[in-house]
């Protein structure tokens, strides 16, 4: 069943409308939705946000109930490991149409933390905040049983069991853990019996149907064999950096569809025992139907692995161009995330790292071109250490900008993030510190997540500073354009439709996009497709194709709603 919802206005009462799709028609037979204002679910915060401020956005973080500080467990930045920070990931835990928070935490470790003058703390823990549905939230760790007190690094989600509820993964230093949603707001640790625990030093990870059986599988990137005992390192980096250490394999797990996966790592081709993977992403780049993993390393070159048909991978990065920067250097690879940023029908990517980050044009080939310079992003990057970095289009224009989390690699020292706007031709301008005060505050960021957590139409962020306060940035303007967002929810293929190509038409404006898992540096964006279209206001057509191959289409669909697509209306196969 295909659901509508038309947005009015924030802590209004919203519309659902079911729709029945007829090629060419859509019936529309309105019902009140379950989501409604707080005043009338009983949802009571203490907190009241401050009112919309001229800037695009606004850090609200101090009105918002979210208290969380990150920490590195220690008294000072001493190691690598703590210096790769935490991530966060925007779902909807408990169904209610509100986006969730989930942060990852650092903590005191045996072998790692260096607390010389203070005794150990042992306390943190990884927090999961509950969206109050009013723009504040509350913290349910406790309640829903998540707290987890590993070393914590990244965090993506997914409904691997596709029962309807969305699971949680964690990437530690150290074990892993899933932790598997029981549908009534609780939690249940499965990682053993799930067999994903491993025991390396796992940082990116992102959920993916490489053999589009319709479960997801899982590919943890891990990072170092970090040896305490080390100490060469020039002195004014503070502590060694990657190649003093010898790297780890990544790991890809297959979803044995009971709730149990297999390590399948050497047999698919994957295995490489030098790595040093950071970030780590997901699509179908050359649109075969099988997904494609592509994976950051530190110092040294990065892989795209090709699915040759869901019975192997083969890393095409070199052959590819997107290995290297563009003057063939192996840099410090941080964040990746596909997107089609010029419209042109095929999915590009985008790699943050410690100098001029690079800007992957896919040729439709099987080859990119490096773009960074070329585009006007190169020279602005170059003076920032780029972390989380996500395609978005914050203003609802149509085409898609670049938000990029900044912070020093070796000390705690902040530099301020950064904007970038699609001028409409694939070319990008650093218009930070335009569009709000908060662009000028210097903080150590890491990972950060990108959605629209008040449901206003508009996509908001999370960022997680190392070692700080996070920051909870609020979008003021985005919804003056025209938008429509779509959730898709897969029954022959996953249930969250990871690996679906959509396609919406809107008069001489033709958006495509995949489905993805984990976006960015240790995080995970919001799970529902944005589309901005900016004064237009009829969306003339939307195809879905899915994993399973079966499609979905719809005509003539009015901008400024919510809309949830099921598989099971699909047309054709």
């Amino acid at each position: 069943m295909i659901k509508q919802t038309k947005h009015l206005l924030f802590r209004a009462r919203l519309v659902l409308s079911i729709v029945v799709f007829v090629p060419g028609v859509i019936f529309l037979n309105s019902c009140q939705s379950k989501n409604e204002s707080s005043s009338s679910t009983g949802n009571t915060s203490e907190f009241e946000l401050p009112p919309e401020t001229d800037d695009y956005y606004q850090d609200i973080i101090n009105y918002s109930g979210i208290d969380f500080v990150h920490t590195i467990g220690d008294d000072h930045l001493s190691n690598l490991v703590e210096s790769v920070g935490g991530g966060a990931a925007f779902f909807d835990y408990d169904q209610d149409g509100f986006l969730d928070l989930y942060m990852t935490n650092g903590n005191f470790t045996e072998n790692l933390s260096m607390n010389e003058d203070h005794p150990p703390v042992t306390t943190s823990e990884n927090r999961l905040y509950r969206n109050l549905q009013n723009g504040t939230f509350e913290d349910v760790t406790e309640k829903a049983g998540v707290g987890d007190r590993g070393y914590g690094m990244g965090v993506t989600v997914a409904d691997y069991d596709n029962d309807g509820s969305t699971d949680i993964y964690i990437s530690n230093h150290g074990p892993n853990v899933l932790y598997h949603n029981n549908g009534d707001g609780s939690f249940t640790d499965v990682t053993g019996r799930a067999g994903v625990g491993g025991n390396e030093c796992s940082v990116g990870a992102v959920w993916l149907d490489y053999d589009n059986d319709g479960f997801l599988d899982l590919y943890v990137g891990n990072y170092i064999e970090f040896d305490p005992q080390y100490n060469y390192y020039y002195a004014p980096d503070g502590f060694p950096g990657p190649m003093a250490y010898e790297g780890q394999s990544d790991v890809l797990y297959h979803n044995r569809g009971d709730g149990t996966f297999e390590d399948v790592t050497r047999d698919m081709g994957v295995f490489n025992k030098d790595g040093r993977a950071m970030g780590v992403g997901a699509a179908d780049y050359d649109n075969d139907g099988f997904v494609d993993i592509y994976v950051s390393n530190d110092h040294m070159v990065n892989y795209l692995y090709h699915n040759n048909g869901g019975e192997g991978f083969e890393d095409r990065g070199i052959m590819s161009g997107v290995a290297f920067n563009q003057v063939g250097e192996a840099t410090i690879s941080m964040s990746v995330d596909f997107a089609d940023y010029n419209n042109d029908g095929l999915i590009d990517l985008f790699v943050s790292d410690d100098v001029y980050c690079s800007l992957y044009r896919n040729e439709g080939n099987g080859v990119f071109t490096e773009m960074s310079y070329n585009a006007g992003i190169a020279v602005a990057c170059g003076q920032f250490v780029g972390w989380a970095s996500s395609f978005l289009d914050y203003d609802n224009d149509g085409d898609l900008d670049l938000f990029k989390v900044n912070g020093e690699l070796k000390h705690l020292y902040g530099q301020e993030d950064q904007l970038f706007e699609n001028d409409g031709n694939g070319n990008f301008l650093d218009v930070s510190t335009e569009r709000g005060d908060y662009f000028q505050e210097e903080l150590v960021g890491r990972g950060g997540c990108f959605g629209d957590y008040d449901n206003d139409g508009d996509i908001d962020a999370y960022i997680v500073n190392l070692n700080d306060h996070g920051v909870l940035l609020r979008n003021n303007k985005g919804n003056k354009n025209n938008w429509i967002s779509l959730l898709l929810i897969g029954e022959i293929s996953n249930r969250d439709g990871i690996g679906a190509r959509v396609t919406i038409t809107s008069g001489d404006l033709v958006q495509v996009t995949h489905k993805k898992s984990s976006s960015g540096y240790l995080s995970q964006n919001d799970p529902r497709l944005y589309f901005g279209f900016g004064d237009k206001k009829i969306v003339d057509r939307i195809e879905v194709v899915w994993p399973s191959g079966r499609i979905n289409v719809l005509e003539n669909i009015e901008a400024g709603q919510f809309l949830t697509i099921n598989e099971s209306e699909a047309a054709t196969l």
